[in-house]
């Protein structure tokens, strides 16, 4: 029984019941009837209801089973705690776990010049196409201001609480937290600059996102004071730049990523978002213009000092708009797309870039 109860993932935590302790007890009936006792982490736990369907249905499948009876209890503050201590290692100590020296996370920046260059609904997209290759990834949405993510990922769930730790909805396989997850309907955050850098900072340290091969950060326009603060809380973060092929988008998109030059981060690559519109008769419209994303790239590998690549050219399409408007990233609803399998390629060529050991401690001694 303890093996079928293996298979149930929790839903936040994407761990086994079994291994996080929340198997309180199973009895076993003479005639097959079977009874779970599962520990919720608090008790207005969200996501109840898909926790007690699925130790239903494991439990169901072992032969013998005539019926299955969850009781769902709460854990005790001894018992949150020792879950905390086990999820952040012995202690529970706090701090931004991808700063670890031994963190193979990679982390992406992305970054824009100016506002409506679909800079979102590009994180969004490379995030769900790498979830969907099996890896483990996770967003913040840092455009404090201007947060969007929740709503391009179809997310109207709250982040669970324990205590001082933070479990981030997940949708398509991808842990996200967002500040638009914590304000009431629609109302504008207006926060100053130390607000923002503390925001952030909690994001990293109170949410639990377990470990994850690939984080996003979803930044605001420009260089201001979220980018800086990125380069102070992240430094090994990489730096991806979304631009237009217009000349003057791709002018402005220069200074965001020529800030690496400054916090001293890499700049990992171009990508171009609407460049070209596909006619009926197989022909292209170019309505920003061409040769922006190319120019960006050739502009910061001479700012920069090292090669910064155009990862991709994402073409207009009302179906990838569409898709953020209901919650469905293109590149899952709607993958045989020429906008998706663009996107696709450039998340290809993102999960092949190699972590880096620039930082990260060998464990090697010399020899005497």
């Amino acid at each position: 029984m303890q093996a079928a109860l293996a298979t149930v993932i929790d839903p936040e935590l994407r761990r086994p019941i079994t291994e996080l302790g929340m198997v309180e007890a199973v009895e076993i009936s003479a005639a097959g009837q079977v009874r779970v006792a599962v520990l919720l982490t608090i008790a207005g736990c969200p996501l109840r209801g898909t926790i007690t369907a699925d130790c239903e249905s494991a439990v169901s499948a072992v032969p013998g089973v005539t019926g299955v009876e969850v009781e769902l209890k709460v854990m005790t503050q001894e018992q949150r705690d020792a879950l905390k201590d086990q999820l952040r290692g012995a202690g529970g100590q706090r701090g931004i776990p991808f700063n670890d020296p031994g963190s193979l996370t990679k982390v992406y920046a992305v970054a824009s010049g100016k506002g409506g260059v679909g800079k979102s609904s590009v994180t969004v997209n490379l995030a769900c196409a790498l979830a969907a290759r099996g890896l483990r990834v996770g967003i913040v949405d840092a455009d404090v201001y201007g947060f969007s993510v929740p709503a391009l990922m179809g997310i109207t769930q709250s982040p669970t609480r324990v205590d001082d730790m933070i479990l981030p909805p997940v949708a398509y396989g991808v842990k996200v937290i967002s500040i638009g997850m914590f304000v009431t309907a629609n109302q504008p955050v207006a926060w100053r600059g130390p607000m923002l850098h503390r925001a952030l900072e909690q994001f990293l340290t109170d949410v639990y996102f377990g470990d994850l091969d690939a984080l996003f950060l979803d930044l605001p326009p420009g260089t201001g004071d979220i980018a800086i603060s990125v380069a102070q809380l992240l430094p090994q973060a990489q730096i991806l730049v979304v631009t237009t092929p217009q000349a003057a988008a791709a002018d402005v998109a220069e200074r965001a990523g020529a800030l690496a030059t400054q916090t001293g981060q890499v700049v990992a690559g171009v990508v171009e978002n609407m460049s070209y519109l596909e006619m009926p008769d197989g022909g292209r419209m170019e309505l920003f213009g061409s040769g922006g994303g190319a120019m960006l790239a050739e502009r910061l590998s001479a700012t920069v000092g090292s090669d910064v690549p155009l990862l991709g050219q994402i073409p207009l399409d009302i179906l990838l708009r569409e898709g953020g408007d209901t919650g469905v990233p293109l590149v899952l609803g709607r993958p045989e797309t020429p906008a998706a399998a663009a996107l696709l390629d450039i998340a290809g060529r993102i999960g092949a870039i190699p972590r880096g050991l620039n930082g990260r401690s060998l464990g090697l001694q010399p020899v005497k």
